[in-house]
């Protein structure tokens, strides 16, 4: 049951990727495309969550994932904020 709760929450991930790499499209800014990518990796992760049996969220790989996810968030806020 865990392991299918991790593919739904990985497919949520994976759309919201996909809506903001369609604003993306049509924008061209950069924001969007930070986001979509930092939601594509996290949709990985999750995979991978599920699919190692062993696994746990607070081994170290998941969670340096993870930080790499939220810091592109950080990083397209921070760019989009910043004075010209």
């Amino acid at each position: 049951m865990e392991q299918m709760l991790m593919g739904g929450i990985a497919v949520g991930w994976l759309v919201a990727g996909l809506f903001f790499f369609r604003f993306w499209h049509h924008t061209r800014d950069r924001f969007f495309l930070y986001f979509a990518l930092s939601f594509w990796i996290e949709s990985a992760n999750r995979i991978g969550l599920g699919l190692l049996v062993d696994s746990s969220e607070n081994d170290p790989v998941f969670y340096g994932i993870r930080l790499v996810s939220y810091g592109l968030i950080l990083l397209a806020i921070w760019q989009k904020n910043r004075p010209r």
